[in-house]
């Protein structure tokens, strides 16, 4: 079989050995005959968190909604299923999601298993809001938690890192149906956001700052505003000096914005406005890499004055890097586990011999405030360094040995950052 790369072409999987099942008790027969599996989703990490010496198996056609309760606020979804296609599905039924990722077109299970996203200083990462999870184990069994039965287990479960087993089915909590605007501001400069970051992240629902570094300013500032139709609310021309957007803009300077979410101001439906991308706008693959390092909020200031001593040594190697501030939570393998947090991330140009020469002065530089990189994306960090900002990792490992006794699901990255060797 051909070498499978992930969705951004930089990494290779080594596993020879693909299943793509149709059912959960096909899982489990592929559970009980290999040795080692892992799984892929949308295959939108950049490291080799999903990868497997041996068998690797695709969530993919496990991608539909098995139980909507509008009363609860729930929905029930199979682990291969993505975010567009429960917006999709979600419609008009009068209920939403509360975030979403910049990109739509990610599995929900993948990213939940990563603590991926989450923007607005009263939003989580995608994985706060799963309140119900099946998995099955290293042992071939079908496990099915609650948060209202397994309160403690499910702090360890919700962010899982592909440690567990093959999740299969996600319950996720849904709130009441918003709308939202989008309005963009331009060159936001560095000495405003010292002064006054607390302030930019509470003006709105979302809050996305993106900068090439090239010069100390942000180029654009991204506003997800909730408001109603009845609220006949102005767009404010000035925002702590910069300046409104007249026309719709892309994050990176140069590309076209047909395929970004509606701007100026036009109120819209909330899954057609959080995301930066639309739905019907599906990338084949981004030629592209991402890092991203969150760290406790209130060192944002004196850690962006550190970074930006390194401008010239990462603008040339960016396409564009974004903040957002994420609400603390209380799952164990968090990036945001007991803090409110800010996401410094980078999407880089695809030249990996050049970026990970930077990654470890970056890492460097915001060493004294502590930053968890994201497990999905590409950090240099030490092993044992990153073990010391999890304090419930002793907890994960023991909880990690319940349920997969014999480390079918161990690959080198849980062994490299999760286990001692």
């Amino acid at each position: 079989m051909t070498k499978q790369r992930n969705w951004a072409g930089n990494y290779t999987y080594h596993a020879s050995n693909w299943h793509i099942p149709e059912s959960v008790e096909e899982i489990q027969r592929l559970v009980k005959k290999c040795n080692r599996l892992k799984v892929v989703g949308s295959r939108h990490s950049f490291n080799h968190i999903a990868d497997s010496n041996e068998h690797i198996v695709s969530l993919e056609q496990l991608n539909r909604v098995i139980d909507f309760d509008k009363e609860k606020q729930k929905i029930t979804v199979e682990a291969g299923m993505k975010y567009s296609d429960v917006c999709q599905y979600l419609g008009e039924t009068g209920l939403a999601l509360h975030n979403l990722a910049s990109l739509p077109h990610i599995s929900v299970a993948g990213a939940c298993a990563t603590a991926t996203h989450g923007s607005g200083d009263k939003n989580g990462n995608l994985a706060t809001i799963v309140s119900g999870i099946e998995f099955v184990n290293g042992n071939g069994e079908i496990i099915t938690l609650t948060r209202e039965e397994h309160e403690e287990e499910m702090r360890g479960l919700s962010v899982s890192l592909g440690a567990f087993g093959i999740i299969t089915k996600l319950t996720l909590d849904l709130i009441p149906d918003f709308q939202v605007r989008q309005v963009v501001y331009q060159n936001l400069s560095f000495h405003e956001f010292y002064q006054y970051y607390d302030e930019i992240y509470a003006s709105a629902y979302s809050v996305s700052l993106f900068t090439d570094w090239q010069e100390e300013r942000f180029n654009q500032v991204w506003l997800k505003q909730t408001i109603t139709e009845q609220d006949a609310v102005e767009l404010n021309t000035d925002f702590y000096g910069a300046e409104l957007a007249n026309v719709n803009l892309h994050p990176i300077s140069g590309h076209g914005a047909e395929h970004c979410t509606e701007q100026l101001g036009v109120l819209g439906p909330w899954h057609d406005r959080l995301a930066h991308f639309k739905m019907n706008f599906t990338p084949s693959s981004g030629k592209e890499l991402q890092s991203e390092y969150i760290l406790s909020r209130h060192h944002i200031s004196d850690a962006m004055k550190k970074l930006n001593g390194l401008r010239d040594e990462i603008a040339p190697l960016l396409l564009v890097s974004e903040l957002r501030s994420i609400k603390a939570d209380d799952l164990w393998m968090s990036m945001n586990y007991k803090q409110d947090s800010i996401g410094i991330h980078f999407t880089w140009k695809d030249l990996w011999n050049e970026v990970k020469l930077v990654l470890p002065k970056i890492e460097a530089v915001l060493e004294p405030f502590q930053p968890r990189p994201h497990w999905g994306k590409l950090f240099t960090m030490d092993p044992t360094k990153l073990q010391t900002r999890y304090k419930q990792l002793p907890a994960f490992r023991q909880l990690v040995r319940k349920y997969d006794p014999d480390g079918k699901f161990r690959n080198e990255f849980l062994k490299q950052y999760i286990f001692e060797k």
